[in-house]
């Protein structure tokens, strides 16, 4: 809704306002014999005063024979005709709380009916229809506005009679006047008319004209009331917004107030506020003098920590979440941070964050100022789960129960199923969250994995530890890292020596010390639509079969987002894998190997089907890979189509490449949803080779990349 301002007006303007009084019909009964009295009373002859020499002498009229002699004879008087008794009150209507209010004043009554919400009859016979014109807000760009806002407008042009059509133009009458004001033209003027519309029947056209007059524009600004230091700091916030010879408009003038309310709490004036605007109008010159009053409160710097509510973290681990020092110059963006670093924990409902005046003065004469934050316990048991599909991996789902604050604080007990058709397994992580710093997460986890792929079948028990600092949808960061240890042993039948014969199971035993560091740039963690991400994974790893065997898992990759116009993206992603340090690919275990193919790898082909193969055609893995990915993505309300091409290749050698690459294109739908995109990519192998399936589908949520 558009508002006016409040101004008071230079320029000296008269309003004459005309009434009527009437007296009450008791007033002229108790007239009536006084007036007959004196129609009836002779014209009396008017002496003109004695002089002022001459000496009146009192006279009685009760004896004065002249006066007495004016008067009517008493017989020709009529007597008055008897009033009847009035009946006895009774009791209730003396005790009835309603019948003992006063009266409302007659003055207050309002005779004209509110028919411009009367319901509209259902009948074509019944109701009028009507047409509507604006003239005089076109022109300086508030017709639009005006018909978004207009009760005629949202009438549909039906009404129940004539009087609804003029009880609506009255309101758009009041309706155009505010958005005049609201826009500088405080002498604008509007009015309506509603006639018939010539040989049509039943149909009349309302008319509002609107007459803007002159725009008012500022010619002095000034803040009152406030020190130099945050006078200053409060003009330079405002008059990006509003400026001398700026347009008084209202939302100009409350969107440069709003920006010192939000600038002087980064600045050290936590207290500040502002006051009742004053713009003082000059109708001559039709400019306007504007005024803010403004209590800036004192400048201050940061103090400690204090907490009320529930309590569930102490003040010392509060502390580990401000990015800002005692002694630091207040900055309410340092607050907000904070109040989003506790949300983020999941394990409050609601955070408040206030500065509270300790009226203690630090050494530079600020005074200091603690944070206060009120904590209030959330739920902290929750359910997440997943679930995707892909062509040769299968349905496979993850479902996991958090316990956020078992072992407080932020202890957190997370145990997890993975079900699917080819993949089956059971997790239980411990995870410290914000441990001794804030964002550092400490994990360890262990558990066992059933994998019955084509390219192996594993039985997997596994026991890991890690430190990692990751994003989440609340904060993602620009730096990501993780690194630990992992302690693996499987059990895995690889590839085929024959073409007839079983595939032989080998056992192996495995400890890694996985690093992984990401810079990302992009604006999003699950939909991106601009910047780009870079990422090294650098994994030392032993295998213990006949003998220990080290070589390193080493992975790079970046990823990119071009956005083209509103609704397109262009998206790329290049990534190369290496194992080095073997030279014998059956020193590694098949599920630690290098495949390629799937809807996160190689689209066009199934999971981890580009390759090599062996003797029974299943893939064997290689020891590097190259991929190489590009989409456009096109956005159309919730909905998104992705064409797309991808290429790859796996080597049987160290050395990544670029020859023989093989490619995949497809077309994928995207439904957008408050938590990322619901993702299905159809692909298809181009040159495609004997047993590559000719469709690959690929389900999930998020992007491809």
């Amino acid at each position: 809704m558009a508002r006016g301002l409040g101004v008071l007006v230079r320029s000296e303007r008269w309003q004459v306002s005309q009434g009527r009084a009437r007296p009450s019909a008791m007033s002229l009964a108790a007239c009536g014999s006084v007036f007959a009295v004196l129609v009836a009373t002779p014209a009396l002859a008017i002496e003109p005063p004695p002089a002022p020499d001459q000496q009146q002498q009192a006279v009685d009229p009760a004896t004065d024979p002249a006066f007495n002699a004016a008067l009517p004879p008493l017989d020709s008087v009529a007597a008055p005709p008897a009033v009847p008794a009035a009946p006895p009150t009774t009791s209730a209507s003396v005790t009835d709380p309603v019948l003992a209010q006063p009266l409302p004043p007659l003055a207050g009554f309002d005779p004209t009916p509110d028919t411009s919400k009367a319901k509209v009859p259902t009948s074509e016979d019944t109701r009028i229809r009507y047409s509507m014109a604006v003239e005089g807000l076109k022109k300086i760009g508030l017709e639009a506005q005006f018909r978004s806002l207009s009760e005629l407008e949202n009438g549909k042009k039906k009404a129940a009679n004539a009087a609804q059509v003029s009880a609506r133009a009255v309101d758009d009458v009041a309706l155009a006047e505010r958005l005049l004001r609201s826009e500088g033209y405080y002498d604008g003027a509007a009015s309506s008319t509603v006639t018939a519309v010539k040989d049509k029947p039943g149909e009349v056209i309302a008319t509002i004209s609107a007459t803007p007059g002159p725009r008012y524009t500022a010619s002095s600004i000034s803040i009152t009331q406030a020190l130099p230091d945050p006078t200053a700091r409060a003009m330079k916030a405002l008059t990006p917004q509003f400026a001398i010879g700026s347009p008084i408009r209202s939302i100009l003038v409350e969107g440069g107030e709003a920006q010192i309310s939000l600038a002087l709490p980064q600045q050290g004036y936590p207290f500040a506020k502002v006051g009742q605007r004053d713009i003082l109008l000059d109708g001559e010159t039709h400019t306007g003098d504007y005024s803010l009053p403004l209590d800036a409160g004192p400048r201050s710097t940061f103090g400690g920590i204090e907490t009320k509510g529930d309590k569930i973290f102490t003040v010392a681990h509060l502390s580990i979440f401000p990015r800002f020092e005692p002694g630091d110059v207040y900055d309410s963006r340092m607050t907000d941070d904070l109040r989003q670093a506790l949300v983020g924990t999941g394990i409050f409902s609601t955070v408040a964050i206030q500065p509270v005046d300790t009226g203690r003065k630090a050494p530079d004469g600020t005074e200091i100022v603690d944070v206060l934050v009120t904590q209030e316990k959330g739920p902290w048991h929750a359910w997440a789960g997943s679930a995707g599909y892909g062509t040769g991996q299968g349905i496979l789902g993850t479902v996991s129960w958090t316990d956020r604050n078992l072992f407080p604080p932020e202890g957190a007990l997370i145990p997890s199923l993975t079900a699917g058709t080819q993949e089956q397994g059971a997790n239980l992580a411990f995870r410290r969250s914000d441990a001794g710093q804030r964002d550092k997460t400490f994990q360890i986890s262990g558990g066992f994995d059933h994998s019955n792929y084509d390219a192996y079948n594993a039985k997997t028990i596994n026991l890991s530890v890690n430190w990692s600092r990751q994003s989440t949808p609340i904060w993602q960061k620009t730096w990501t890292y993780t690194y630990g240890a992992e302690l693996i042993e499987t059990d895995e039948q690889g590839a085929a020596l024959n073409a007839t014969g079983a595939r032989p199971y080998r056992t192996y035993e495995i400890a890694a010390l996985p690093i992984e560091v990401q810079y990302d740039r992009s604006n999003s963690l699950l939909d991106p639509t601009h910047g780009y991400r870079l990422l090294v994974r650098v994994s030392p790893e032993a295998s213990i079969r006949s003998g220990i065997k080290g070589y390193a898992r080493l992975t790079g990759q970046a990823t990119g987002y071009l956005p083209i116009g509103k609704s397109f993206v262009l998206a790329g992603r290049a990534m190369v894998n290496s194992i080095e340090g073997v030279s014998d690919i059956d020193e590694i275990a098949p599920s630690r190997r290098i495949y390629a193919g799937g809807g996160g790898s190689v689209r066009g082909f199934g999971y981890q089907q580009l390759g090599p193969k062996d003797a029974q055609n299943n893939p064997i893995g290689g020891l590097t890979s190259t991929e190489l990915a590009i989409e456009a993505r096109y956005r159309f309300g919730n909905f998104g189509i992705v064409p797309f091409m991808d290429a790859g290749r796996v080597g049987e050698s160290s050395t990544p490449g670029f020859s023989n690459l093989r490619y995949g294109a497809g077309i994928g739908g995207r439904y957008y949803t408050n938590f990322g995109p619901l993702r299905l990519d159809i692909a298809t192998p181009i040159k495609r080779q004997p047993g590559e399936s000719k469709i690959a589908l690929y389900i999930s949520i998020g992007q491809a990349f």
